[in-house]
């Protein structure tokens, strides 16, 4: 059975880094949905941490988290399933 009480303190901590991992892992892998998934879950977890807890994060987790939420999946980029192969029309 799992306990619903909201994490606090060092379990927040240590779920944060756990998730992060995750989503590296999955990232990896080349399972980019499964990432996206799990970076959003500890991006949303990371944003209630204080800056003082932040600061316990490791740095590599803190760089990972911030660039791959920039980069790849920020909101300048295309979402996922939004393309499709197009065939090319040829004018004759």
């Amino acid at each position: 059975m799992k306990d619903d009480t909201p994490l606090a303190g060092d379990a927040l901590i240590k779920e944060v880094c756990r998730r992060i991992r995750v989503a590296r892992s999955y990232w990896d892998a080349h399972n980019n949905s499964a990432c996206r998934r799990e970076r959003d879950r500890a991006l949303q977890l990371y944003n209630t941490l204080t800056k003082e807890q932040k600061e316990k994060i490791p740095q590599v987790l803190r760089v990972w988290l911030r660039y791959r939420s920039e980069k790849y999946f920020g909101a300048d980029r295309t979402p996922p399933g939004g393309h499709t192969k197009r065939k090319k029309k040829r004018n004759r």
